[in-house]
């Protein structure tokens, strides 16, 4: 079937900001929801989000993560104040992760780096970290929350298997893998918030997977610049596509098959987690404000007819910031 005859088989999209016509906020929210994302590099507004005591460590959490993670960094600045310095903390440990692979020029290399931050995920829970920004921020986050260790090594064993430049074998491999590094960044999130429920857990496992894949969806056009494809064999070969075809921004039905097979994938989870909305604590709430950017990307997505290569899917959401807290205004994720 055509990507444009499954578009109707996929459904409506939920919008980012569901029922927004229908329920308005209170006088002076879209002001300050406007306020919410600074301009980059501004020194004045790391020292508000940091508060006046910040440290030299909090603040290179916040600008590496304004330049590598905005999403993030838009998250976590709507969590509760008392755990906003250790969500800053525990993203910055995972772009510092995220970037060893495409950093490094040759795999032992990478390697090198990650046996750096398992040392010094132990030295931290021995009450030692080495003196490096990230690793100082992550020790008081540790400390703060008492968070699990466990979950911190997945995020470094999965980014250590993934230095490897192999395109997934199938959607399994994908969602594996998400699981164990944007799900186990969830569960931390959820034990930052101080939540411990199974369906918030549920819900977090189901975002992070979706979360995985979108990413992946994202990166196509990026890793294809560099002659690399990371989308699930399995999925390309039932439509008959090669990699060759990404490589060549190719906009054929077929490709975009796999485009609407994989991004569907992503959709069902975001399904999954918000059928636990009843069960799950309002607490958990803001851990999982990240749907509102996927759920963005998916849409615009459908609105291409899953062409991955078209230009509207590298501009940045300049609405992002206020969906992001009206969602959060409204207890919804």
């Amino acid at each position: 079937m055509a990507a444009s005859t499954l578009v109707s088989a996929w459904g409506p999209l939920r919008p980012g900001v569901p029922g927004l016509c229908r329920c308005r906020p209170p006088r002076g929210l879209w002001a300050h929801a406007w306020r919410l994302p600074e301009p980059a590099g501004s020194g004045r507004s790391v020292a508000a989000v940091s508060g006046p005591g910040a440290s030299g460590t909090d603040r290179y959490c916040l600008e590496l993560l304004r330049k590598r993670d905005y999403e993030g960094y838009l998250c976590s600045l709507l969590l509760p104040a008392e755990s906003r310095s250790s969500a800053f903390a525990l993203r910055a440990f995972n772009v510092e992760l995220a970037q060893v692979k495409d950093s490094v020029s040759e795999k032992t290399i990478g390697l090198m780096r990650m046996q750096f931050w398992k040392k010094t995920v132990d030295d931290i829970y021995c009450d030692s970290p080495p003196r490096q920004p990230v690793a100082i921020e992550l020790w008081k986050a540790v400390k703060r929350h008492n968070l699990t260790k466990r979950w911190l090594m997945k995020i470094i064993d999965e980014r250590e298997k993934n230095l490897d430049d192999k395109a997934y074998r199938n959607i399994q491999e994908l969602e594996n893998y998400a699981e164990n590094t944007q799900s186990s960044l969830l569960y931390l999130t959820l034990e930052i918030l101080g939540v411990k429920d199974l369906h918030a857990d549920h819900a977090a496992s189901h975002i992070g997977k979706a979360q995985g894949i979108v990413t992946c969806l994202r990166a196509t056009p990026y890793h294809g610049s560099r002659r690399r494809v990371f989308l699930p064999m399995d999925i390309c070969m039932l439509h008959g596509v090669s990699q060759e075809d990404f490589l060549r921004k190719s906009q054929d039905k077929n490709v975009r098959d796999v485009v609407y097979d994989t991004a569907s994938q992503a959709h069902l989870h975001l399904k999954h987690a918000r059928s636990f909305h009843r069960s799950v604590p309002v607490k958990a709430f803001p851990a999982f404000l990240q749907t509102v950017a996927l759920e963005d990307y998916l849409k615009k997505i459908q609105q291409v007819d899953f062409d991955i290569f078209h230009p509207s899917l590298q501009q940045k959401n300049t609405l992002l910031p206020l969906s992001l807290y009206i969602q959060s205004w409204r207890k919804r994720y």
